[in-house]
């Protein structure tokens, strides 16, 4: 059985969220998909997600395409290969180069694994761009 692993926020779900679980799960037997706690996005982005993490956990719960959901408490991507005993991770390819996922990748290679697989970034779509969108109906409609 290949077990697979995907983190993020997933702060204001959207069809990027949704194609990368589904690729994900394509290419593994059991997908576990790690929630960002509220305390850890307002750590490393400085500011707190719109969504409070029991409900974005709860809908990343309810997608076919996931068999378990924990939360991620912190950024360390070796600890959670180790912890879950994860075969492959997922992230999609805006982090292709990254240190962070170039050394999980070196690590769980060194033990056997898959190792880290990227997916193509879907264009056009972010949870960052929808809060701008949002801002800027917000900023016009109060303009007056």
């Amino acid at each position: 059985m290949i077990k697979g692993y995907t983190a993020g926020v997933f702060d204001l779900f959207h069809i990027g969220h949704l194609n990368i679980l589904k690729k994900a799960k394509e290419n593994c037997d059991y997908l576990i998909v790690a929630v960002s706690t509220d305390e850890l996005v307002e750590k490393y982005k400085g500011k707190k997600p719109i969504i409070p993490y029991e409900e974005r956990k709860a809908i990343v719960e309810a997608i076919k395409y996931v068999d378990e959901v924990v939360p991620q408490t912190d950024r360390d991507k070796i600890k959670a290969v180790k912890e879950y005993d994860i075969d492959v991770m997922f992230v999609g390819s805006d982090w292709k180069g990254s240190k962070i996922f170039e050394d999980v990748d070196k690590y769980m290679k060194s033990k056997g694994k898959i190792g880290v697989k990227y997916f193509p970034y879907t264009e056009g779509v972010s949870s960052t761009k929808i809060k701008d969108i949002l801002y800027d109906v917000y900023k016009q409609r109060n303009k007056k």
